[in-house]
């Protein structure tokens, strides 16, 4: 079940993608198609059993993954480790080869920099990472922020205390905590202190100790914010800065200092930079040719006399 996943859906990932006949026989599985199809066919199918075996529950994206990698190589490389499990028992792991690099810089640096388009996982795998770093006891606490910038409409005035105000700029990051804890844990996590979510304008004048820092939509904040975030980095800590530079909402004006960031600090020691492309987009398949077409000149327009 595990290998085959719900309604044999892997399997006919496989069928699909590679054009080849796949065929349970009892404790075998027959692959049937031609020569070059079925030895690439043969390295998924071994990619993803290994995985199973440990215990891996495996989903067609962890096909997509083996398939792309037996593209790639001959060899091809072990199914990525679970990072995480939600509390609803989904496996998390990286899901392309640029996701895979972004959580090696990650476990590797005390500051990296994830730059990317929308969709890649940017966020959701910096926060899963912080989150097990948590349960590892490897890190005290957690802190996410990012600028309360409005993406394109203005919200007015918004009643109610802190909490309330800045829950409309916060609310992506507590989807992602919701995905990851339960209930009970997150409000547990979020009276005590140990996870905290505030708005950049809050980080201004603190040490950031013993924590696991992240800021989300980096593009919207400027060189003069970045350069006082980035300082607030304590003894113990580590630091992921993610954003996309093709999403800045920043008011006419201002400019953006996240490329200006990574550029001014790429060659540093202890400081990575990954740059994700449409290739790692992992939502609908949609959102990867959507990406793709605003990265393209925009069409001229014609009217019609």
């Amino acid at each position: 079940m595990r290998l085959f996943g719900e309604y044999d859906r892997n399997l006919s990932a496989i069928e699909s993608s590679l054009d080849v006949a796949v065929h349970a026989d009892g404790d075998r599985l027959l692959l049937a198609g031609d020569s070059v199809a079925v030895a690439r066919a043969e390295r998924v199918v071994r990619r993803v059993l290994d995985a199973a075996v440990e215990g891996a529950h495996i989903t067609p994206d962890d096909v997509a993954l083996a398939l792309s990698d037996a593209a790639a190589s001959a060899e091809g490389t072990a199914l990525p480790n679970t990072l995480l499990r939600s509390h609803r028992g989904r496996e998390i792991r990286p899901r392309t080869a640029g996701q895979r690099e972004f959580v090696h810089a990650i476990e590797s640096a005390t500051l990296t920099f994830g730059i990317g388009p929308a969709g890649t996982g940017k966020t959701y795998l910096a926060i899963v990472m912080a989150v097990r770093a948590l349960k590892r006891r490897e890190t005290a606490r957690v802190i996410l922020s990012r600028p309360a910038v409005e993406a394109g409409e203005r919200l007015g005035f918004l009643p109610g205390d802190l909490r309330e105000k800045v829950d409309p700029y916060m609310r992506p990051l507590f989807d992602a905590l919701g995905d990851l804890l339960d209930d009970t844990l997150l409000a547990k996590y979020l009276e005590r202190g140990t996870l905290e979510v505030a708005p950049l304008a809050y980080m201004r004048g603190r040490t950031l100790s013993d924590a696991f820092v992240i800021l989300d939509e980096a593009q919207n904040a400027t060189d003069d914010q970045l350069k006082m975030f980035l300082t607030r980095l304590g003894s113990g800590s580590k630091m992921v800065v993610a954003g996309d530079a093709t999403q800045i909402d920043l008011p006419s004006g201002q400019r953006s200092g996240l490329r200006a960031a990574a550029a001014r600090l790429a060659g540093i020691e202890d400081i990575r930079v990954v740059e994700l492309s449409e290739g790692d987009v992992i939502r609908h398949p949609l959102v990867a040719r959507i990406v793709r077409a605003y990265a393209q000149p925009a069409p001229s327009r014609v009217e019609a006399k």
